[in-house]
């Protein structure tokens, strides 16, 4: 458990942010440690948004990282959008996940990549190597993985100012009022659930904005467009103003209305992705249509 006393130059600092600099210790993990009341000031548990004071006596309980199996496997149903020698764009079906990750024993993006033979830039995590972006196990659509190091480096580069086009569709249950707006609320991990997302004013930026498309009875077709891309950003956002994706049961989406569509995930599909290319500079956009779970769920309202 690493132990410090407080020194001048931190007090005043969020208790996240000065535990990640003054042991150096990645702040998602000094996070994960204050979600399970692992961060103490004067022996006290604290709040990862506390303000430090100098002299106090801050410390944090660490958990030991478990090793990530990396298993290259092909999985069914994943497209090659676009291909060259320094990406891969791909069109990600439901049920997989981006990488490999602890608890997840399905397939990913990236392991069905290095099955298939695909070179994938070295930078990054282990499990995570030459991923830039990701999308839920439960959200479609398209994403792209760096092939070569110049890729990875300029698109993280590219994600991190905000200068990707990221467009989803997003069928969320109720009729938001406004039509169109922006949900700009911070998140971070929910206390009570260690899988989950949820708004926090203690919690990193996150921006989503909305308009909608089209209304059927009981829900809202919105499309949506990301300025940061936080984990769970849009169903977190949408649920946080009452309207949560169809079909999402872990932000409360009626279990009822999801078993009548026949959908066993939320209602949610990347539809275009664009950027420019890190080589050449040429600008990309790519688009993917609906997968069918989620067209035949929306047709089946718009018939109702």
């Amino acid at each position: 458990m690493p132990i410090a006393i407080v020194p001048e130059g931190l007090a005043g600092t969020r208790a996240d942010a000065g535990a990640a600099r003054l042991f150096g210790i990645a702040r998602s993990r000094i996070e994960e440690a204050a979600g399970r009341d692992g961060l103490l000031l004067d022996g006290v548990v604290v709040a990862k948004s506390e303000r430090l004071r100098a002299g106090a006596t801050l410390e944090v309980s660490i958990e030991e990282p478990r090793t990530v199996e990396f298993r290259p496997q092909v999985v069914e149903g994943l497209g090659i959008v676009y291909d060259d020698a320094d990406l891969v764009v791909v069109d990600k079906p439901a049920g997989i996940a981006s990488h490999p990750s602890l608890g997840w024993d399905g397939g990913s993006v990236l392991e069905h990549l290095v099955a298939a033979g695909f070179r994938i830039a070295a930078s990054g995590p282990e499990e995570r190597k030459g991923i830039v972006s990701r999308l839920d196990v439960g959200t479609s659509g398209l994403m792209v993985v760096a092939k070569s190091e110049l890729a990875y480096t300029r698109l993280k580069q590219a994600f991190s100012e905000r200068s990707v086009r990221k467009v989803y569709h997003a069928l969320v249950q109720g009729y938001p009022a406004p039509d169109a707006g922006t949900i700009d609320a911070p998140i971070a991990h929910a206390r009570s659930d260690e899988w989950k997302m949820a708004v926090d004013p203690g919690g990193r930026p996150s921006v989503t904005h909305y308009a909608l498309i089209e209304t059927v009875p009981g829900a809202s077709l919105l499309e949506v467009h990301l300025e940061t891309g936080r984990t769970h950003q849009i169903r977190v956002h949408m649920a946080a103003i009452r309207h949560p994706c169809v079909g999402d049961l872990l932000y409360g989406a009626d279990p009822v209305l999801a078993a009548d569509l026949g959908l066993t995930r939320q209602w949610l599909h990347a539809v275009e992705l664009g950027f420019r290319h890190p080589r050449s500079g040429d600008q990309m956009v790519f688009a993917s249509t609906y997968p069918a779970d989620l067209e035949n769920s929306l047709d089946q309202l718009r018939r109702s």
